[in-house]
């Protein structure tokens, strides 16, 4: 859609001022739903901020203030992530609006209303060399559903309306998203003299339910063929995919932050077995189910791309994380033509995973339980098991060991969040804040030191400003683990890039973890073992802290070899057949 679309008449001398025109924008943003705005100081922004001020005042909005822009960008990501419902993020003009580039990207590719509102100099100062001046609109292209600059002086109702009926996926064939609504404002950017904010009320704290939820489908109709179907659960999937699984007696291989790993069908370590059911076993997968966006692991990726095993995405409305056509899944929109394509599972079929899945899990248990000191997957077991309320999960390493080792429980748990549209580790820390306080509950966090490190300024809330109930757990073996056990580790052991891999790669640290939260007043908590660390999530939770995890990334490798050693011994010796 292009901004000309929706963009008011160009002002004319005696157009609307700019607190005036801003009370307006804030009135119509609140009248579509947005309760909660981020805000990033600065002087081009001051009418949208005075008349925030003035909403707030009048208990209509909740207001948050952040100083880096890219922090506020991911704390409004977090908090459209956990009540379901746009929120917006304010910023000044030129470098201010650059910032929130990140966290638009991942609203795109996830599809999470998040409303840009940046404030623009007035089409007089464009070009001119005024100060923070430059080329907004349009900044992040392809990556917003909308963008409209509305001149100074303009009535900004019908931008804002196009705005967030874009954000929240009124429009038809187009999945939710990111907008951007570029507002320029003229002086004076203050209010008239006589304003005031308004007598203060108390006003309802926003929020919506999450917690977690399990559905029920009545059992799959005889009459379907068997099949030997598996049903991939990916990040975003819903319970709804555990569901169908379960009424379908299918195995479910879900990602932890599908929210469907749980119940009677989930296979834990299913990465591992993936190879143990391949075209050449005596039960080959035929036919695979995706619900949601699989983004973890190799072998499902690989199982995907397999010409001889048909699949098909459950897709009943647009997704943002892949353009039509470019995938091989054949995209059905309802539950009922799902079903004929699965078929139904043979009870011999469901219970060859089970018991593949409770031998690897096992045996991953014992390999965990054979050193007291903790691990990656040991840590990511830990976690997973004692989580409550909200669950965010960090890119790179941290949430791969909770796909490898979580044991999936009967009911779920958590909610679980991830920034998986584009799989990042930036804004890990402010994600997991905007999730806590849009959620208002307690919420856990699992990242490595180089993600914690990477978005260390999540840390800092201004004086007055809300703190959540947030426990992050930071796994820190001094660097990034993860490329040891790509094909960069295999570089590394070769020896023929001498110390490059780890300088370029790992990027090895030595910070001092609590100091920095000592630096930004948060609690902190070294552990070493694994029966600390569940100690240490055990505790009551009271505002923020931080559970320092020291580990060594060198033996990560080996480990890894182990533990699917051990799988393939455990899984061989089973009557799969």
């Amino acid at each position: 859609m292009s901004p000309a679309d929706s963009a008011p008449a160009p002002s004319t001398p005696g157009g609307l001022a700019a607190v005036e025109a801003a009370r307006i924008a804030v009135d119509t943003l609140l009248d579509a739903g947005v309760r909660q705005v981020v805000v990033s100081p600065g002087s081009r922004s001051a009418p949208m901020a005075y008349a925030l001020a003035e909403a707030e005042a009048a208990g209509r909005v909740e207001l948050l203030v952040r100083i880096d822009e890219r922090s506020a960008g991911f704390t409004a990501l977090g908090l459209a992530l956990s009540n379901g419902a746009p929120a917006a993020v304010l910023t000044t003009s030129g470098t201010a609006v650059g910032n929130l580039l990140p966290a638009v990207m991942e609203a795109n590719h996830a599809a999470v209303p998040l409303v840009v509102i940046s404030a623009d100099r007035p089409e007089e100062l464009r070009g001119t060399g005024a100060n923070q001046t430059t080329v907004q609109l349009d900044l992040f292209g392809e990556h917003v559903r909308f963008a409209v600059d509305v001149p100074a002086g303009s009535d900004p109702r019908r931008a804002v309306d196009t705005a967030l009926s874009a954000a929240t996926g009124a429009f038809e064939d187009a999945p939710p998203g990111p907008v951007q609504l570029n507002l320029a404002f003229r002086d004076p950017l203050v209010p008239a003299v006589g304003d005031g904010l308004p007598v203060a009320a108390g006003h309802g704290v926003y929020r919506a339910a999450r917690n977690p939820l399990a559905l029920d489908f009545p059992a799959a109709s005889a009459a379907l063929p068997e099949r030997r179907t598996v049903v991939l659960a990916g990040h975003d999937a819903g319970p709804v995919a555990e569901a169908f699984a379960r009424a379908h007696g299918l195995p479910l291989l879900a990602e932890p932050s599908s929210n469907a790993r749980f119940g009677p069908n989930a296979v834990g370590p299913y990465r591992l077995l993936i190879d143990h059911f391949g075209a050449d076993s005596a039960q080959p997968i035929e036919r695979v189910v995706l619900f949601g966006r699989p983004t973890l692991s190799r072998p499902v990726s690989a199982l995907l791309e397999r010409a001889d095993v048909p699949s098909a995405l459950y897709q009943p409305v647009p997704v943002a994380w892949y353009e039509p056509g470019r995938r091989t899944e054949l995209p059905l929109d309802t539950l009922a033509d799902l079903a004929e394509f699965a078929g139904r599972g043979a009870a011999a079929w469901l219970d060859a995973w089970l018991l593949a899945g409770a031998a690897a899990q096992h045996a991953v248990d014992l390999i965990l339980a054979a050193s007291p000191a903790a691990t990656g997957p040991s840590v990511g077991a830990e976690v997973w098991k004692h989580a409550r309320g909200q669950l965010v999960l960090g890119s790179s390493n941290g949430i791969r060991d909770v796909d490898l080792a979580g044991a999936p429980p009967a009911e779920p748990q958590a909610t679980m969040f991830a920034n998986r549209g584009l799989a990042g580790i930036d804004g890990t820390t402010s994600t997991a804040t905007g999730i806590a306080l849009g959620g208002r509950q307690e919420t856990t966090v699992f990242m490595g030191d180089v993600t914690f490190l990477h978005d260390a300024g999540g840390l800092l809330l201004g004086a007055g400003e809300a703190e959540p109930q947030l426990r992050i757990v930071v796994l820190n073996d001094a660097g990034g683990a993860i490329f040891g056990l790509l094909e960069h580790g295999a570089v590394a052991a070769a020896g023929r890039y001498g110390d490059a891999v780890e300088r370029l790669f790992a990027t090895p640290q030595q910070v001092d973890v609590a100091a920095l939260a000592a630096a930004y007043g948060v609690a902190h908590h070294s552990v070493g073992t694994t029966a600390e660390l569940a100690k240490a999530l055990s505790e009551p939770l009271a505002g923020r802290s931080i559970i320092e995890v020291r580990t060594d990334r060198h033996r990560l490798g080996e480990l890894h070899r182990a533990i699917r050693a051990a799988v393939a011994t455990a899984v061989e010796g089973l009557p799969l057949t």
